[in-house]
């Protein structure tokens, strides 16, 4: 199993997906200051696996705090929170393991919980929250399997695999590897997902890894193929999902989910419950991250356009629900309207 994100006594274990996949490093990140620009420039990536990490963020800042009172302790705890909140703006999963590991304090503190005990008990959290996303994971991908007929061929855009999350099926990835456990014979293209080609250099790397047929396209081949009748469905993660299913993707997503909906072939968003923002209405209310500009003008530090040009760099776009044919979550597959259907899966204990 690839393993995205471990807790250790040394410090958060991290593969760091920048040098994918020519060198597969692990570094330490041993503060919650390390841990936060970590998330910040894209170390660990993926809403799920964001979410993990920020929650042992939160945890190693508390465990570290070296306060003799609980005000000193307290003023720590929510420095540390504060610094992991302000990372990246769109993946939902990270304010939501904020969120959790808050609660937590907090109930701690109203039941005159030791530092040290509410320490402990953090680090308990932040484990659960893990293992949480491996189980959430494998079993969002056995439900979405069962979407994808046998003889296939599945897009993906960006990563959605286990780089993505704790590690083990991932989300969109997991759907695919839920139907390739299911004995189904599945090919996918993956497209490389410009700027940063997580497509090309993590979901091949992936898929590849664990010998599931892939076909690296560049983004602006997905129509072409399309219409070719090569591809039978498209599946994506998603990094914030408003109540109303529309859905904030890796920049592009938009652009293949208009063009699937143009050639009839389903397009699929794959989430755990935590990455549904039921506060929001639609996605015109979700942030969208800008990210520095040398990420297009450059490639692996090689300059690539002209020096000075004007660049634009949303890391993230949305894509309105009426392109997408269901969300797959953990606690079932929400179809339209999804008004009411991710409401009741979002309520569902």
């Amino acid at each position: 199993m690839i393993k995205t994100v471990e807790w250790t006594d040394d410090g958060v274990v991290m593969v760091d997906q920048r040098y994918l996949p020519t060198e597969e490093l692990y570094p330490v990140f041993r503060t919650y200051q390390e841990i936060a620009y970590a998330i910040k420039e894209m170390v660990i990536r993926g809403a799920p696996a964001i979410g993990v990490a920020a929650a042992m963020g939160v945890a190693r800042g508390a465990l570290d705090s070296k306060a003799k009172n609980f005000a000193d302790f307290e003023r720590d705890f929510h420095e540390a929170a504060n610094v992991i909140a302000g990372t990246r703006p769109t993946a939902v999963n990270l304010f939501w393991a904020v969120d959790r590991m808050t609660r937590l304090f907090n109930n701690m503190k109203a039941e005159g919980a030791s530092i040290d005990d509410i320490k402990q008990r953090l680090i308990v959290e932040a484990k659960t929250i893990f293992d949480e996303d491996l189980k959430i994971n494998a079993q969002l991908g056995r439900l979405g399997g069962e979407l994808i007929p046998d003889n296939s061929t599945v897009l993906t855009h960006c990563n959605a695999g286990a780089l993505a999350t704790a590690g083990g099926f991932g989300t969109a990835l997991g759907v695919i590897r839920g139907a390739v456990e299911q004995g189904k014979t599945i090919q996918v293209f993956a497209d490389e997902t410009r700027p940063f080609l997580q497509g090309a250099r993590l979901t091949a790397w992936e898929l590849m890894h664990d010998n599931i047929p892939v076909t690296l396209i560049t983004d602006n081949m997905s129509g072409h193929f399309m219409k070719a009748g090569k591809i039978d469905a498209v599946v994506v993660g998603a990094d914030r999902i408003a109540a109303n299913g529309d859905t904030a993707n890796k920049i592009g997503t938009y652009m293949v989910a208009v063009l699937a909906k143009e050639h009839g072939i389903p397009f699929y968003v794959a989430a755990p419950i935590s990455t549904l923002d039921m506060t929001l209405a639609s996605g015109d209310q979700i942030p969208i991250e800008d990210r520095v500009i040398s990420e297009v003008t450059h490639v692996k530090g090689q300059q690539v356009a002209p020096t000075g040009v004007t660049v634009q760099n949303p890391a993230f776009d949305v894509t309105p629900n009426r392109y997408v044919a269901a969300i797959i979550t953990e606690r079932g597959i929400a179809r339209p309207p999804y008004t009411e259907s991710l409401k009741a899966l979002f309520e569902t204990k």
